[in-house]
């Protein structure tokens, strides 16, 4: 069965951009996995988180319970990251979160050349978000696609999203459904 690890930013008890979601967690299939980064208390890293995790990963002792979120990513066979488009870009969670899984040695290594090279499973990485408005510029996914491409070496990324959900007039409940049925 296919390990299908969801990183979900959403903070909104009624998010559009978890729905998205979960309907496609729905339709792929397999054991999910949950990572909500503000109820783990993950944190931005800081002097004092990284003098550690640089302790950690000098001592090559990767199965430190600080690397648990970096470990648990290398090893998803799927990818799901739920991320609302908030003011062109995604919240800070996410960024925060991804700091903590961006981990050399464990997500990806660096060749002698000085190339990061991936050593993530995931064959695959689902972007999903929602919009009030256009989306102008996807600063978001742009980011997430180019540590995925570079970084985890999972090439094949996807964007899913439902936009101009708060605009005067627009069918937000038919625009999101729609949404759901292309997936």
């Amino acid at each position: 069965m296919k390990k299908i690890l969801y990183i979900n930013t959403c903070v909104r008890k009624e998010s559009r951009t978890n729905r998205l979601a979960r309907r496609l967690l729905g339709q792929l299939g397999g054991e999910v996995t949950e990572v909500r980064p503000d109820l783990k208390g993950m944190k931005p890293l800081c002097e004092i988180s990284l003098e550690r995790r640089n302790e950690l990963l000098g001592a090559g002792n990767l199965s430190a319970l600080e690397l648990d979120a970096a470990r648990e990513f290398a090893a998803a066979d799927i990818i799901v990251i739920a991320a609302p488009y908030w003011d062109l870009t995604f919240p800070a969670l996410l960024k925060i979160y991804l700091e903590n899984v961006t981990v050399c040695g464990v997500t990806f290594y660096y060749t002698e050349e000085g190339i990061p090279n991936g050593l993530c499973s995931a064959g695959r990485l689902y972007y999903v978000t929602t919009a009030g408005g256009p989306i102008i510029h996807n600063f978001g996914f742009e980011y997430v696609d180019t540590l995925a491409r570079e970084f985890y070496g999972i090439n094949d990324t996807r964007f899913i999203s439902a936009e101009g959900l708060d605009i005067i007039g627009a069918d937000a409940e038919g625009i999101l459904e729609d949404a759901m049925r292309k997936l």
